[in-house]
């Protein structure tokens, strides 16, 4: 795996890292190594992220045919304007 590091600009290339990282599953992996899994429990895990899988793609298959209706889409998130400030009287 290769990161470019541009302008000597050390942290955009760790993101970039901690990204493709993230996107090829060394951080789940590790995770998952930490401790000790037996066989049948890794069968289990296995097989249920291939069902997992399988009901992602048949979901997003019917959505492109039209069975199914689109998720509604994010909105973007919006900050709010800051509350003025009261002002104590002092008498």
């Amino acid at each position: 795996m290769h990161v470019l590091v541009r302008d000597n600009n050390v942290e955009q290339a760790l993101r970039v890292l901690k990204k493709k990282m993230q996107r090829e599953g060394v951080f789940r992996e590790m995770k998952q190594r930490r401790s000790y899994e037996k066989p049948s429990e890794r069968k289990t895990r296995e097989k249920s992220e291939a069902i997992r899988r399988a009901r992602k793609l048949a979901r997003k298959q019917a959505i492109r045919e039209g069975l199914l209706p689109a998720p509604p889409k994010k909105k973007p998130f919006e900050r709010k304007p800051p509350l003025p400030e009261i002002k104590a009287r002092s008498e």
